[in-house]
């Protein structure tokens, strides 16, 4: 199958159910017609004795038996093409391999480039070998009509074509503990010159083998490299940090170090963060020991950091300066002009009171808005929940800055 006559997994889809769609449809409003005729015509008032001696009918027995097969028989044969169009990948298409962990998806090219997202060019065919490390989930495409199981031990795959440049959604359709509703991605459908540069590109944190291999086992599904809480603690600034664990049910402070690092890997049951479920599995076995020191020198080196947030592109980006003025003005809500150490008066809990926007203040205001209204305006603010810790003290900083 050449790409000018490719059907796209959507087109193979998509007509079967609008056909059972629409026969369900042509079938309600039929009934539904047919029911209220008889209810008006043989009502009892119009028809208070049976006056039909008809008992049988071999045209109508006929009909209404006819249709009907007739009717399954197209579903099956249109349920079966598309079924078909979605199990016959066409030659040529790019072979990734999607690997699924609890909580998360990583996959791999065939040049050995791993990534957390599905990276695909437009108009090209993909071919996605899927694959489980522990338990059942699904690889579900919503916008491509994609849903295959992803079971352990067991193959499969899924192929699809992104028409267009855009990100699509990639979800986890089977439950599979409870990480399952963190466990999304995106499908990024890029020019396929674009796509090129982006296979081929190996950026600064990738041209270190620790930075791939937390990719490659699926560490980044759980734990973030910015500082954004997940199921698990996150890397960002983790080498020599105190951290509060419980050994055998006792807490104790250690010290993120080599020895206490190397042991979350293969034993992570040993020594677990506080706060955090232990739901981490072993690695001993899985990563070689030589790929431990690569992790533990990616982590040692701060390569897990990020550039600091630029908080003024944050508040437009955001819509903060849709509502908040910079130059005194009264908006939707107060100005930031001059903002930060002021006394303002706030209602908590229904209680007038006087605080200072001081940073916590600010933090507060930003995380939980409706906690303390600003007297005087409407307590419409939106929570911002996808907002980063440093996005949120970078913000911080931008109002303090705004004299």
């Amino acid at each position: 199958m050449d790409a000018a006559h490719l059907i796209t997994t959507t087109e193979a889809i998509d007509p079967v159910f609008m056909f059972i769609f629409g026969a369900s449809l042509v079938l309600l409003i039929g009934i539904t017609v047919t029911m209220m005729a008889f209810v008006v015509r043989y009502h009892r008032s119009r028809a208070p004795e049976p006056t039909s001696k008809v008992s049988a009918n071999i045209w109508l027995e006929i009909v209404w038996t006819g249709l009907p097969t007739l009717l399954v028989l197209a579903m099956f044969y249109y349920g079966w093409s598309g079924y078909l169009a979605l199990r016959h990948v066409p030659k040529g298409a790019m072979e990734v391999t999607a690997t699924a962990r609890q909580w998360s998806w990583s996959f791999t090219y065939a040049n050995g480039k791993t990534s957390p997202k599905l990276y695909v060019a437009v108009g090209k065919p993909v071919k996605v070998e899927l694959v489980s490390l522990d338990v059942i989930h699904g690889f579900y495409l919503p916008a491509f009509r994609v849903k295959r199981d992803v079971v352990p031990g067991m193959k499969n795959y899924a192929w699809f074509v992104a028409t267009k440049p855009g990100s699509y959604d990639l979800f986890c359709s089977s439950y599979c503990g409870t990480g399952h509703s963190a466990m999304i991605t995106t499908v990024e459908a890029l020019p396929e010159a674009e796509f090129d540069a982006w296979l081929n590109r190996k950026t600064e944190k990738e041209e270190h083998p620790g930075h791939e291999l937390l990719e490659k086992h699926g560490c980044l599904g759980c734990h973030s490299l910015d500082g954004t809480i997940k199921v698990g603690p996150s890397f960002k600034g983790v080498w020599g940090r105190k951290e509060t664990v419980l050994t055998n049910g006792a807490e104790r402070t250690i010290t993120a170090d080599e020895a206490y690092l190397r042991r979350s890997i293969l034993e992570p049951q040993a020594d677990v963060v506080k706060g955090f479920p232990p739901v981490m599995p072993s690695f001993a076995g899985q990563i070689k020991e030589a790929e431990i020191g690569q992790i533990i020198d990616f982590l040692r080196s701060g390569a897990a950091e990020r550039p600091k947030p630029d908080g003024g592109r944050l508040a437009k980006e955001k819509g903060c300066l849709a509502c908040h003025s910079l130059d005194g003005s009264r908006g939707v809500g107060p100005t930031f002009k001059r903002l930060y150490g002021s006394r303002v008066q706030v209602t908590q809990n229904g209680k007038p009171m006087t605080v200072t926007a001081d940073d916590a203040y600010l933090r507060e205001s930003i995380r939980m808005p409706a906690a303390k209204v600003v007297q005087g305006f409407q307590p419409i603010m939106p929570t911002f929940p996808e907002l980063k810790d440093d996005e949120v003290e970078a913000l911080v900083e931008f109002i303090e800055g705004t004299k």
